[in-house]
């Protein structure tokens, strides 16, 4: 249960966090709203730093290191497609890739689901296609770039997760720390060699930080998720968190939300329910 709490606040998390980064990257290029949002995700881990301890040891570098990289890439490619929209549609896309790939290293890895589990699992990622179902009537429907780079966000985000459970359980912020500093280097890095097709548009520097700082808020859940269970279920759980996306840009952005993205609400909440009985 404590696992299950924990991927449910993540996914509230990145949910709130990805709406606000790509209402910031609407306003000026994607990697100026990133070279906000990652640094201020970096101040969160080091002020959490004396509470929750660290350990700097080889696997939790190289581990901290490679999600960094990963992050930097999902950043960038997630602000970018929830920019270009709709985020109704993009975002849940972007989960269920990110929600897939953790769930088949999990079970490689010799993770075992109960009955509710299995019927949950499969029951939590139809959730998320049927989140995701918002083409109707009228409805704004997604270019083959915007899905490609939903696809790509999703493949990064799974990789930043997956690096993140591999790093050792005793390394406290310790990988969120090391990760966070390399994607904030890479962003840097980037934004300098862009420097001139940047623009002069400024981004939302409120939001763009809220973003940031939610996002390390959801990392650190994650985190702490998957080292109290199983990766296979609180992957998919936290994948769960276009449900607050969808939310969000229905009651601010007025985009509309079909009959079946209500079923897939529903049938998330059926399927978290079965997870916590695995």
């Amino acid at each position: 249960m404590i696992a299950l709490l924990l991927a449910l606040g993540s996914s509230l998390a990145y949910g709130c966090a990805d709406f606000l980064g790509g209402l910031g990257a609407r306003k000026a290029h994607v990697l100026r709203t990133v070279m906000i949002a990652a640094p201020a995700s970096l101040t969160v881990e080091l002020l959490l730093w004396p509470f929750l301890g660290t350990s700097f040891a080889p696997p939790t570098l190289a581990w901290g290191a490679a999600s960094g990289v990963a992050s930097a890439a999902a950043f960038a490619l997630l602000y970018r497609t929830l920019a270009i929209g709709p985020m109704n549609v993009l975002s849940p896309v972007t989960a269920l890739i990110s929600a897939m790939l953790p769930v088949g290293v999990g079970l490689l890895q010799g993770e075992h689901l109960g009955l509710a589990g299995l019927i949950g699992l499969p029951l939590a990622l139809a959730a998320v296609v049927l989140v995701s179902a918002g083409h109707g009537a009228g409805s704004a429907r997604p270019t083959r770039a915007a899905l490609l780079m939903a696809l790509g966000a999703g493949a990064a985000i799974a990789l930043q997760l997956i690096f993140l459970h591999q790093a050792p359980s005793d390394s406290g912020v310790g990988p969120l720390i090391v990760g966070r500093a390399v994607s904030s280097a890479v962003t840097l890095a980037a934004a300098g060699l862009m420097i001139r097709r940047l623009g002069s548009e400024k981004p939302d520097y409120t939001m763009s930080a809220a973003a940031g700082v939610l996002d390390s808020v959801a990392n650190l859940l994650f985190l702490l998720a998957a080292r109290s269970g199983d990766l296979a279920v609180v992957s998919v759980i936290t994948a769960l968190y276009p449900a607050g996306t969808v939310l969000l840009a229905r009651t601010v952005l007025a985009e509309r939300i079909y009959r079946p993205q209500l079923i897939g609400l529903s049938t998330a909440a059926v399927a978290v329910s079965l997870l916590a009985l695995t």
